[in-house]
């Protein structure tokens, strides 16, 4: 492109340049001076010192982006929140634009005491929190004194071996049988009566055996046979003998009903002691007349002998619906072996 020239100026006047062809707009500047003052510090201080971990100081200040960031680490942990308190409180802050923040001179005083005032309270409530918990978890000074004291006492002492388990008692020898028989038959306090000639004595009531120790001093019939509540025979005939008698007998081993009385045949004096079948003795090796055993072991065989010339009858009772229990019987002398179911325990 070529620029047309100019004519020449009237003789006596200077030259002048020509205007620029073309003419292009210049950005404005901001102005400045001593009025240029950006956003308020009372307000950036508090918003600081109150939210300022969400971060909305610096959105206050027109900085959206480090707003977020400290919104989203929560004022950096803290940490963050700290730096831009104190770089507020210094007059060191800027506005998005760069401005300084207005009214810094009139309140920094005050911003700076009630800073330090809340940090102070901070620090005191925390210390005195502190000192609540290990109070609470601290015994108490007299339990703390007795238990090192007791924890002294404890070294001192020489500790004492333990005493050794002691092993409980062995059952009595007969105890077991006994306990079955009361169980089996009912316990009660034993009975004793006297007295000549015939009579009627009743069983103890809700037992439904026991054993019978009598004597009889007459010279003729001396009878004992059991009757239920009705006076009916149950079948049991415990003594039969005539003139003088001592022995023991059992009532309720094959009774065919529940005995409820003796009725006792005599013509001289008796005596009875009716007890329950647990009072009865083990088995003995020998003995005389009609007597009444426990037995508590194992399965065996019983050897047995009889010097006598009446009777011999030996029974066994093992609780069994379907046992006769009859081993034994026989008249006159007698000597055998015959098997012996288990004792009862």
């Amino acid at each position: 492109m070529s620029i047309p020239t100019p004519p020449p100026a009237p003789s006596g006047q200077p030259l002048q340049a020509p205007p620029p062809a073309y003419a292009y707009p210049v950005s404005p500047v901001p102005p400045s001076g001593p009025n240029d003052q950006g956003r308020s510090f009372l307000v950036t201080w508090l918003l600081s010192l109150l939210v300022g971990v969400f971060g909305v100081d610096r959105f206050y200040l027109g900085k959206v982006g480090t707003g977020l960031l400290k919104l989203f680490t929560l004022g950096g942990l803290g940490v963050w929140w700290l730096v831009d308190l104190i770089i507020i409180l210094a007059g060191a802050m800027r506005d998005k634009v760069g401005r300084a923040l207005a009214g810094y001179d009139k309140t920094k005083l005050i911003a700076w005491i009630v800073t330090a005032a809340v940090v102070l309270v901070s620090v005191a409530g925390g210390a005195i929190n502190g000192a609540s918990s290990t109070d609470a978890g601290a015994p108490p000074a007299s339990e703390s004194s007795a238990q090192a004291q007791q924890s002294e006492d404890t070294q001192q002492e020489p500790a004492e071996e333990p005493a050794e388990a002691e092993e409980p008692p062995a059952p009595e020898p007969g105890a077991a049988a006994a306990s079955w028989a009361n169980d089996q038959f009912g316990d009660f306090a034993p009975i004793q009566k006297s007295g000549t000639g015939d009579t009627v004595i009743d069983l103890p009531a809700g037992a439904t055996g026991g054993i019978v120790v009598a004597t009889h001093k007459g010279t003729r019939n001396f009878a004992v046979s059991v009757l239920d509540a009705s006076n009916g025979s149950t079948g049991e005939l415990l003594v039969n003998t005539i003139g003088a008698y001592s022995g023991t007998t059992a009532w309720g081993i094959s009774a065919l009903g529940e005995g409820a009385k003796l009725q006792v045949t005599a013509d001289g004096a008796w005596t009875f002691d009716i007890r329950p079948m647990g009072d009865a003795p083990l088995v003995a090796p020998s003995g005389t007349g009609d007597a009444v055993f426990l037995y508590e072991g194992s399965a065996a065989s019983l050897a047995a002998t009889h010097a006598g010339s009446r009777n011999f009858v030996v029974q066994e009772e093992t609780g069994e619906a379907f046992s006769m229990g009859l081993l034994i019987n026989d008249i006159g002398a007698y000597s055998g072996t015959v098997p012996l179911s288990t004792g009862r325990r």
